[in-house]
């Protein structure tokens, strides 16, 4: 490894995602802070290639000082909006002319404010004030996922996207570990590394990124940062479904235990109850899979799949459609339940009839 490569340009970001609401309505975000939002785009990517099937949207909340171990330093506050409910905090510093180690140390550093409460706290107050009128049924913001970005745009002396793993260990900043990892370990965390052209490059490991970007332009973020929304959602759907299914249960022991009659109006209300969660998750569900959808750029597309498969966003979507399946199947059980007592009550009254009419004709 080669101790004097510098990093000529770059930047260190570190987020964190939240779930806000059901829904945002980011049109009236925008129209309420039309001078400091702006509509995400991707600079790469062609038209159709890959695009957002509603692009999230930014908001510019200015600067703040930061503390780090090494100093203060001044970072720049953002906050992205999405439509299915998500909402990322972000705080991102400017790098220039330091060395390897010393963009290395900063990394870490930054990675470190993830562990406070503040400023996140008070930032995401702030978002919620602001974008509060925009949330349609809004949550609390319990569920957290972190990220750390650093991005370089240029090293001096110059590498390509493939020496760059070659002539730098790339391992302690993608991990923050400082102890040495075992050769296995090392793949495991280099092996989702991907390069287009020359001078660009990508390694994704779980909790870090490390983005090589001469362009300047911030595609293979925003795909990374799609994909942490959409792990995030799974997630808060999942938690949601892990608590509604021994409740579903609970309730319907109760059902069972009450009168017949009681019983089966019971029976068709947690029904009704229950389907009118199946279709919001099933709905939600939808909307977070195609809220980005890649079809002609093979690079993003297999960075976009990386990220999936790295933050396991799939795995968690298949649990979510496990307890939708599980539910869907305890309504079609409750409701053919219902219908069937229904049934039952009709056949007990039409033999009543008979018997009344036939008693009615003797006593006649």
């Amino acid at each position: 490894m080669s101790t004097e490569v510098n990093v000529v340009g770059g930047r260190v970001a570190v987020t964190r995602l939240y779930d806000l609401a059901y829904e945002v309505d980011l049109e009236r975000v925008e129209r309420d802070f039309r001078e400091s939002t702006t509509r995400l785009t991707l600079a790469r990517a062609r038209p159709k290639a890959v695009f957002y099937t509603r692009p999230p949207v930014d908001i510019n909340l200015g600067r703040a000082e930061v503390g780090l171990s090494s100093g203060d330093v001044e970072v720049d506050v953002a906050a992205r909006v999405y439509e299915f409910g998500a909402a990322r905090l972000s705080y991102g510093v400017s790098v220039q002319g330091v060395s390897w180690t010393e963009y290395e140390r900063l990394v870490s550093e930054m990675a470190a404010v993830l562990d406070r409460a503040s400023p996140w706290q008070e930032d995401l107050a702030r978002v919620k004030e602001l974008v509060g009128p925009a949330l349609v049924r809004p949550s609390e913001a319990g569920l957290e996922v972190d990220y750390v970005f650093a991005t370089v745009s240029a090293f001096d002396p110059p590498l390509t996207g493939e020496s760059v793993a070659q002539e730098l260990d790339l391992v302690p900043l993608l991990t923050g570990d400082t102890r040495p990892l075992s050769a296995r370990a090392r793949q495991d965390v280099l092996r989702h590394s991907y390069s287009y052209y020359r001078d660009d490059a990508v390694i994704i490991s779980w909790s870090r990124a490390l983005i090589i970007e001469p362009s300047g332009d911030t595609d293979v973020a925003d795909i990374l940062a799609m994909a942490h929304a959409q792990l995030l959602e799974f997630r808060y759907y999942n938690d949601r479904l892990d608590a509604e299914l021994p409740r579903m249960y609970d309730r319907i022991e109760r059902a069972r235990g009450a009168f017949s009659a009681l019983a089966r109006r019971r029976h068709a209300s947690l029904a009704r109850s229950l389907h009118a969660l199946l279709a919001e998750v099933t709905e939600v569900s939808e909307r977070i899979e195609n809220a980005l959808v890649v079809t002609e750029d093979v690079y993003l597309a297999k960075v976009y799949d990386a990220a999936l498969d790295q933050y396991r966003v799939r795995a968690w979507g298949v649990a979510v459609d496990h307890k939708l399946e599980i539910i869907r199947d305890t309504y079609t059980a409750l409701y053919d339940e219902a219908a069937t007592a229904r049934a039952e009550y009709l056949e007990i009254a039409i033999v009543l009839l008979i018997v009344l009419e036939i008693v009615l004709a003797f006593l006649v």
